[in-house]
């Protein structure tokens, strides 16, 4: 945005506490990609800003590119045109390995699909990301980090032994335990049924809020995008402002 312009989602007025500085700032980002009828246009003109310490919501229809503006934001792609800031880095300027290595350091990850390696327990997929890094204290670390998500009786069992609600608590502790920036969240709560989703929902603010972690999620539900402190929405590709 120029001048003195709001970016898009930012509401006048909003409690933000330990808000500090932009670590997301995204400038006239737009992303294309070349399909059997031709140039197909997925994202336009996005821009928007978020501090650290926010909980930032991104909703829209199915299609609306939502899933597509998240990879970007996580550096997993690049956009056609525009940048992309995750704390002070130039996406764009980087190559794979760098932004590879920028998301280990800054970033965590909570998908739909869990994504926990079936041949591996709880506390081992936990500490998996940290033995990728040489920490020493792996184990120490996965313990801690399942028993905040209130897992530790259950560290030695596997994902096919847990409930849908259990493996997604496993994968926020695997999200969580190397102290990330930014937590991408890309519909967290989309296989729980509404009792066990509301569980996992007060465990990512209770997280973004305790350890000042920055939450950018992407959700159809808009009960849960209404209790992050701000709210964007995708419509064909465009960013609009949710009050």
């Amino acid at each position: 945005m120029s001048g003195g312009s709001r970016s898009v989602g930012e509401q006048p007025g909003a409690e933000k506490p330990g808000v500090e500085k932009h670590v997301l700032e995204v400038r006239d980002v737009s992303k294309s990609v070349n399909g059997p009828e031709g140039r197909l246009d997925i994202l336009s003109n996005v821009a928007m800003q978020v501090s650290a310490g926010e909980s930032f919501a991104i909703v829209g229809a199915s299609g609306s590119g939502k899933t597509t503006l998240l990879g970007l934001l996580a550096g997993l792609d690049t956009p056609t045109s525009g940048s992309i800031h995750l704390d002070g880095h130039a996406l764009e300027q980087l190559d794979e390995e760098a932004r590879a290595d920028l998301r280990r350091r800054l970033v965590g990850f909570v998908f739909q699909s869990f994504h926990l390696l079936p041949a591996l327990t709880a506390e081992q997929n936990v500490m998996l990301p940290l033995e990728l890094e040489g920490h020493a204290d792996a184990r120490e670390r996965a313990r801690a980090a399942l028993d905040a998500v209130e897992l530790g009786s259950r560290r030695k069992h596997y994902p096919a032994q847990l409930s849908g609600g259990e493996q997604q608590r496993v994968a926020i502790a695997r999200a969580f335990v190397h102290g990330p920036r930014v937590l991408f969240a890309d519909e967290p709560t989309g296989n729980l049924d509404r009792r066990t989703g509301r569980h996992v929902c007060d465990l990512l603010f209770a997280l973004n809020r305790d350890h000042h972690t920055t939450l950018i999620l992407v959700t159809h539900d808009m009960q849960l995008a209404e209790r992050c402190m701000r709210r964007v929405e995708l419509q064909e590709g465009r960013l609009e402002s949710l009050t």
